[in-house]
């Protein structure tokens, strides 16, 4: 009884190396456990995921390392086109003249948002990425670190995306965000009416159930509220009739930060959802990695035309898979 007390914390990793391993109700006789078959491949896939963790382990380092470096200039808020606001009249048409208002752009305005005690300097390669794809309109939001509830961040968001609409002329905007800022994103959608601003919400690694990592973190709220049963995940889990947002949540099986590693992806009755599991890359390499900035092009790209009236179609839970060598 000791020895099967021990091994009970090692038995989801067991579970995931021998698929018909049941749940250890009585260990009534090896001979009768139907995943015992798989002990001969345990070998090889004991190798094969020690060398992914060992990849995406030191990937994820290299990224901090790099990151860490950058964070400083990712500190101030991204300055914003200045516009000459006097009067037609009073401006000289020969030394300056007046700007054409800028057209409807045919792709909405992209919005990131970055994570919990992070900056937009997370977004600086996916930001190149969508530039250099057609996306010009591209806009960062830094929420700051001392920030204790999503809800107040989710009306920081709403108040700039009513700006950049207002300013680019567009009705609709993009969003990204990752870990965090896809549940601040999220929560703007589903309950301050954001989803007649928002037509695609992408979302990085974002605990959509709540995460349990790293339990002492629990001393700051904004932690709190993005455990499994918050008021926050409560409020998110409400039916959500109508929304016209389309959302594709991009979540890794190396993803330390998830506990569980599903809780990345969204499930609602009353949502569009798209699940696309990424496989071989951490929590950090997610806003970061050529391979998800693809994937993250092409839902943007491929997102349904406007309707106006369209609801959700529920969740899908067996969309796409990226495999990041």
């Amino acid at each position: 009884m000791k020895v099967t007390t021990a091994a009970l914390p090692l038995l989801p990793l067991f579970q995931r190396l021998l698929p018909g391993l049941p749940g250890l109700p009585g260990l009534p006789g090896l001979r009768s456990i139907p995943g015992l078959s798989d002990v001969a491949a345990l070998p090889g896939r004991l190798t094969g995921l020690s060398l992914n963790l060992l990849k995406a382990s030191a990937l994820e380092a290299a990224i901090l390392a790099g990151h860490l470096l950058l964070y400083p200039s990712g500190i101030i808020q991204e300055r914003r086109p200045a516009q000459d606001l006097r009067p037609a009249d009073t401006q000289d048409p020969q030394s300056s003249p007046p700007a054409p208002r800028l057209p409807v752009p045919a792709s909405p305005p992209v919005v990131l948002l970055h994570g919990f005690i992070d900056n937009r300097s997370v977004f600086l390669l996916l930001r190149r990425s969508l530039a250099q794809h057609g996306r010009h309109e591209i806009e960062s939001l830094n929420y700051s670190p001392l920030t204790c509830d999503i809800r107040t961040a989710a009306e920081l968001l709403g108040r700039h995306v009513e700006e950049i609409c207002e300013r680019t002329g567009s009705a609709r905007v993009d969003v990204v965000g990752h870990s965090l800022g896809g549940l601040i994103a999220r929560y703007y959608v589903q309950r301050l009416g954001g989803d007649l601003r928002v037509r695609t919400l992408v979302t990085l690694g974002t605990p959509h159930a709540g995460t349990k990592v790293v339990p002492l973190a629990n001393a700051h709220p904004i932690v709190r509220q993005m455990r499994p049963g918050s008021a926050v995940i409560e409020e998110l889990n409400r039916p959500a009739p109508g929304c016209r947002t389309q959302f594709v949540s991009f979540w890794s099986d190396l993803d330390h930060v998830m506990d569980p590693l599903e809780t990345a992806c969204l499930t609602h009755p009353d949502l569009s959802v798209q699940n696309v599991r990424v496989s071989g890359i951490g929590h950090l390499a997610l806003p970061v990695h050529p391979t998800v900035a693809t994937g993250i092009r092409q839902a943007l790209d491929t997102a349904a035309p406007e309707t106006g009236t369209e609801t959700g179609t529920g969740s899908d839970k067996h969309g796409g898979g990226l495999t990041v060598a």
